[in-house]
């Protein structure tokens, strides 16, 4: 199969990756990279609807799935991450908050999944040939989520570092990647979408800066307006801060608002590496704008109206227009990527695929995605992104 210019050698292969037991902690096991040491641990796998349902077996001859790995962006972390400790947890069907249903609530979607008998973990893996293990916080396998960037996200499935590369920027631009190259190496699973927010500090929105153009905010960020008074607001310097390079963030704001994911951004006063730390310098400096994740909104980190070419964009879900529709120009995927390999030539195993599909039902939809203060995604793009799963066991 095709290879990256930088090659692979140095990395671990997931397939040999050998998960130890028991919950881990978000970070825990991001960019992990080496094999097992001493403990008589040996590979196999089992396979099903022409994919693989990945397991090691131990000295004792006990066999039990390996655990599923993820990384990279911090916008889709929320959701990942969210997404794993329930599934970790593996709740049961009569918990009513977190899965399944009583007399005081039912999760969302509920119905929808037939009312399954099942522990949250256990019901979603079973679609796909796992043995339900019936145990709270015992899923048939484990999950992992680490946080990083998408660009690092990108690299790591690709590098076989860990099964699931999350990323809120494509691929493509992330790595420099053709789309035919991106085709031949990995499969681009979306599983919500972010309407990607200009937001400013709490000063600025005050003093009447509550919708800026969007050739405005690309002077801002090109140097070229620089005070606020030069938009309607105050006598004060703008602050500018933008994401790190190579955050899918970054990318994602240059592709849709300057118009190339290279285009240089002379106008950006610092940078930082996560949404987290966006949303904290923007509560603690004044004169700030930043873009973000609109996850990482709040009272003190405002998001703006943003007019295009006449059409005004509201942070509002009851404006006419707002920042969470999909015509939004800075709307952008959120990507989950899988590595097309011998052992998955279609380029997603039996663990990825459960794991995927639970955000791709209404109630990952609402409680993952939604929940996160995302976009869910319309019924014709969950149904087009179920394709791309194998199919059920």
């Amino acid at each position: 199969m095709p290879q990256d210019e930088a090659g692979t050698g140095a990395g671990v292969s997931r397939r040999k990756f050998i998960a130890a037991t028991g919950a881990v902690g978000a970070a825990g096991l991001a960019g992990c990279q080496s094999e097992s040491s001493g403990d008589d641990t040996t590979e196999t796998t089992t396979s099903g609807n022409n994919n693989q349902n990945t397991q090691t077996t131990t000295q004792s001859g006990s066999s039990e799935p390996e655990m599923l790995t993820a990384e990279g962006s911090s916008t889709v972390y929320p959701i990942a991450n969210t997404g794993s400790s329930y599934w970790n947890s593996n709740p049961p069907n009569s918990d009513g908050e977190y899965w399944g249903s009583n007399d005081e609530s039912t999760v969302p979607g509920w119905e929808d999944l037939g009312s399954p008998d099942m522990r949250l973990a256990d019901y979603f893996a079973s679609l796909y040939g796992f043995e339900p293990t019936g145990q709270q916080a015992t899923p048939p396998f484990m999950t992992s989520i680490g946080l990083s960037h998408s660009g690092t996200g990108c690299k790591s499935v690709w590098d076989g570092l860990v099964d699931i590369g999350n990323s809120s920027g494509p691929i493509t631009a992330e790595l420099g990647w053709s789309e035919s190259q991106r085709d031949q190496r990995v499969v681009d699973h979306v599983v919500g979408r972010d309407g990607q927010p200009v937001v400013v500090s709490s000063d600025v929105y005050d003093a009447g800066v509550t919708e800026l153009t969007g050739e405005e905010v690309r002077k801002i960020y090109q140097n070229e307006i620089t005070n606020w008074s030069e938009v309607g607001g105050h006598d004060q310097e703008i602050y500018v801060i933008g994401r790190a390079e190579g955050s899918g963030t970054d990318t994602s704001f240059r592709l849709n608002m300057l118009g190339s994911a290279d285009a240089p951004m002379p106008g950006v006063n610092t940078r930082f590496g996560q949404n987290q730390q966006v949303a904290q310098a923007v509560q603690q400096n004044e004169g700030a704008i930043a873009y973000m994740a609109l996850a990482f909104t709040g009272p003190q980190v405002q998001p703006v109206a943003i007019n295009f070419e006449g059409t005004v964009y509201k942070p509002d879900k009851d404006a006419e227009h707002t920042i969470f529709d999909s015509d939004y120009p800075l709307n952008r995927d959120l990507h989950q990527y899988t590595k097309i390999t011998d052992d998955t030539p279609n380029g997603t195993d039996m663990r990825e695929a459960a794991f995927i599909n639970m955000f791709l039902t209404t109630f990952g939809q609402t409680v993952f995605v939604e929940g996160n203060n995302y976009i869910p995604l319309p019924t014709k793009d969950i149904e087009s992104e179920k394709a791309k799963l194998p199919d059920q066991a």
